[in-house]
């Protein structure tokens, strides 16, 4: 199928979507969202905002039967899409249900959850700023990071702020986890464990929240990525 211009490809039945800024403590996050295409309909990972011209691309591509929010961080704009889908099925990641009870009814991801259209997934615990689920899409072979996996372009941010994040390692020359959230890996072996899940993946491209898209290389790059984490 194909979508419209609000949609780009980023593989065989996998499309990204951007959105717009959203403010964070004081930080500006560009956001952006993965479609994946499944036999009945469409799933909907990290969801941002639902504009016109995005609500078309995706309807473009079929019903929205599933949607994703990967971490407690990403659920600004779920229940605009589930008021705009509401017999889709909703799967959030640990911690968010406690969070916003009004998205409702809705299943809590752990490791034994079939995902929607295909995808498979690991979650990624140990950290206290939040659980992260990673998916991964088996036809375009793209692991799919919110927050954990960063990279802003250089003058995105400014003044304090750009010193800030260039200390918390946002503005690194490729994708990586930001230093806050190496601090805050307090149980380092409950995330090895889920990123053993990640590793075991054929990974060849990369997408993100917060990020350029990787179109190859994806595994090594998150070797790298993780280094600090240990084997």
């Amino acid at each position: 199928m194909r979508a419209g211009a609000a949609l780009r490809p980023f593989g065989p039945g996998l499309w990204l979507g951007g959105g717009g800024a959203v403010d964070v403590l004081g930080f500006r996050y560009p956001t952006r969202m993965a479609v994946i295409e499944g036999e009945d309909g469409v799933a909907l990972w990290s969801p941002v905002a639902a504009t016109p011209a995005l609500v078309e691309a995706v309807a473009a591509l079929g019903p929205v039967r599933a949607i994703v929010a990967p971490n407690h961080l990403h659920h600004l704009f779920v229940a605009d899409w589930t008021t705009l889908a509401p017999g889709a099925r909703l799967l959030l990641a640990p911690g968010l249900a406690r969070k916003r009870p009004d998205l409702a009814p809705a299943e809590e991801i752990d490791d034994g959850t079939t995902m929607p259209a295909g995808l498979a997934h690991a979650v990624l615990r140990g950290n206290a700023i939040t659980t992260e689920v990673v998916g991964f899409h088996p036809p375009s072979g793209t692991a799919l990071f919110t927050d954990l996996l960063q990279q802003f372009p250089r003058g995105w941010h400014s003044g304090w702020r750009g010193l800030v994040a260039r200390l918390d390692l946002m503005c690194a020359p490729e994708p990586t986890v930001p230093r806050k959230f190496r601090v805050a890996t307090r149980d380092r072996a409950a995330m090895r464990a889920g990123l053993d899940t990640v590793r075991a993946w054929p990974v060849e491209r990369v997408a993100m929240a917060h990020g350029t898209p990787v179109p190859m290389d994806g595994a090594a790059l998150i070797d790298r990525a993780f280094r600090w984490l240990g084997p």
